[in-house]
């Protein structure tokens, strides 16, 4: 603890003064006449001694750019024989085709981030002490805002997510990493690393797990809130088949296309398919590399988007009924060993990736977010200016309480319920809407979701998202009804830390309204459809 205290004490302090500054610029007032593009040798005079003048300078650097200066001395970041790396950042969101629960392997480097805040004190002590450690601190920053044929403030844009308000500026994301990355590449050493961060915003409302600071949005409904959704360690270990990786701790659950970290993702907003999806598991995965193509993940978990503590506690049930008779319930039912499960097949040199999944697998029945998930993502390269990426599940729960069951009905409002609002006053999760005859029941949903995207220049990328989500019982987003949903977003990079993301939406439900209301407010949806024009902006550092 104490050399963490040292730590953070010289970071700050090499911010505010160039006294910790040692390069061979630090007395330098205007960089020197070089290219760090064309001689990385000058890079450091190129940016002088002054931390937060080093700062400016790099951004300055890279502003047209589509990559950072590459250092020619530095060792590969991709194994011999493995398949080639797909795309590139810019323009993509990603490098390699998503998979989750893991540091990518036989790509990985340690130091890798191009991190202007890391380049600012390199050439200060705890710079370079966090040089040699392998460890990084970087972030982001990301704000956007919407203008939508909703009206209702707030919760008129919901069922669509990440913008719920309409016709609103907000602060989406403040996050902050601290990790070290695994070197992946090498096949001769164990090796480990780790991910501490920390999320502001609006965002919260998406990464919130039960029982981890969620009193923000359950009981308040804090339009902002703090969560940490990655908080993992990792071991490498090189000598079983091509390579094993085992991560403990809180994580990004294992499918989809998208993730709630805002650079992640092709645009701005995120389909339905992705919005009422898992979000985060607790727990130890194993991703298992049997070949340099193939590569196979299990992991056991204590639920998804729930605290592992939930697991087993119990609370007073002040209205016993017949959906739940004794005098205490499960606080959570959803928190319960669950399993993990994925393959992932790569062939074409990279240019194709195939990746069924099944996640959070348990009795399925109706928890806080206690999705049964199968289905599957799939990535095509047609060349290097198009590709589209692909994602198709079916998700369930079990024993739901039926809203339009008099009796359930009834449990529900008196508290006789995990999930009455007399535990979770705001954003509980749904009952479903089924056969007025029956107690409870299954509820399903189908999520099918495509980007098709065109790079016409390294730092420019067009998506097109097509969507069909079917909420046949209304228990994820609260309206049982079909959506089509259509969006066309551009995200252009003015370099590799700065990129904003326009795009325009048309989502539609198709069986009855489901669009400007406020479900927190009592207030009902009444119009079929939303049209939506929105842009953020991520500024990385």
């Amino acid at each position: 603890m104490k050399k963490l205290v040292v730590l953070l004490y010289l970071l700050l302090s090499s911010l505010i003064s160039p006294a910790w500054a040692g390069g061979k610029g630090a007395s330098a007032g205007v960089p020197l006449k070089c290219d760090p593009y064309a001689n990385y040798a000058c890079l450091d005079d190129y940016l002088g001694g002054n931390t937060l003048l080093r700062l400016w300078r790099y951004y300055q650097l890279e502003i047209g750019h589509a990559s950072a200066p590459a250092d020619p001395h530095a060792l590969s970041s991709h194994r011999v024989g493995w398949p080639a790396t797909p795309e590139t950042t810019p323009p993509m969101p990603f490098t390699e085709w998503p998979y989750g629960a893991t540091t990518s392997l036989g790509v990985s480097r340690p130091n890798s981030v191009d991190s202007p805040f890391m380049t600012s004190i390199a050439n200060s002590s705890p710079g370079r002490w966090l040089q040699n450690a392998h460890i990084q601190i970087y972030g982001w920053l990301n704000g956007g805002g919407n203008l939508s044929s909703n009206t209702v403030q707030p919760g008129g844009n919901a069922p669509m997510a990440y913008m719920y308000t309409p016709n609103k500026l907000q602060l989406d994301q403040i996050v902050l990493y601290m990790e070290r990355v695994p070197d992946t590449v090498q096949t001769d050493r164990l090796d480990w690393g780790f991910r501490l961060s920390a999320l502001y915003g609006e965002n919260y409302r998406y990464t919130t797990s039960y029982g981890i600071f969620s009193n923000q949005l359950l009981h308040s409904n804090n339009v902002n809130g703090v969560d940490f959704p990655m908080e993992y360690a990792e071991l490498y270990i090189p000598h079983v088949a091509e390579g094993l990786v085992l991560r403990l701790g809180r994580y990004i659950s294992i499918p989809d296309i998208e993730a709630q970290l805002a650079p992640n993702n092709y645009m701005y907003s995120h389909s339905m398919t992705y919005s009422f999806d898992n979000y985060t598991n607790e727990g130890l995965v194993g991703s298992l590399a049997l070949t340099k193509k193939f590569i196979v993940q299990l992991g056991v978990v204590g639920g998804t988007d729930t605290a592992i503590w939930n697991v087993g506690k119990r609370v007073n049930n002040p209205a016993p009924n017949p959906l739940y008779g004794s005098s205490t319930f499960l606080k959570d039912p959803g928190a319960q060993a669950s399993i993990v499960a994925c393959m992932r097949f790569t062939w074409n040199d990279g240019n194709d990736t195939f990746y069924p999944c099944m996640d959070g697998i348990n009795s399925g029945r109706w928890g806080y977010n206690n999705l049964q998930w199968y289905g599957f993502t799939f990535y095509h390269k047609f060349n290097d200016k198009w590709h589209i990426s692909y994602e198709m599940y079916q998700t369930h729960q079990n024993n739901v309480a039926n809203i339009n069951n008099p009796i359930a009905a009834a449990a529900l409002a008196s508290g006789g319920t995990p999930f009455s609002p007399q535990y979770i006053p705001f954003n509980a999760p749904n009952p479903a809407q089924c056969n007025p005859s029956n107690l409870t029941c299954t509820s399903r949903a189908v999520g099918v979701v495509a980007y098709l995207n065109y790079q016409p220049t390294p730092l420019d990328n067009i998506s097109f998202r097509p969507e069909y989500f079917n909420d046949e019982q209304g228990q994820r987003t609260g309206t049982k009804t079909r959506y089509l949903n259509f969006g066309i977003g551009w995200q252009h990079w003015l370099s590799p830390q700065i990129e904003f993301r326009p795009e325009i939406d048309y989502d539609y439900a198709i069986d009855r309204p489901a669009f400007n209301g406020n479900a927190n407010a009592g207030i009902a949806p009444d119009k079929h459809y939303t049209l939506l024009a929105a842009m953020d902006l991520i500024v990385h550092f």
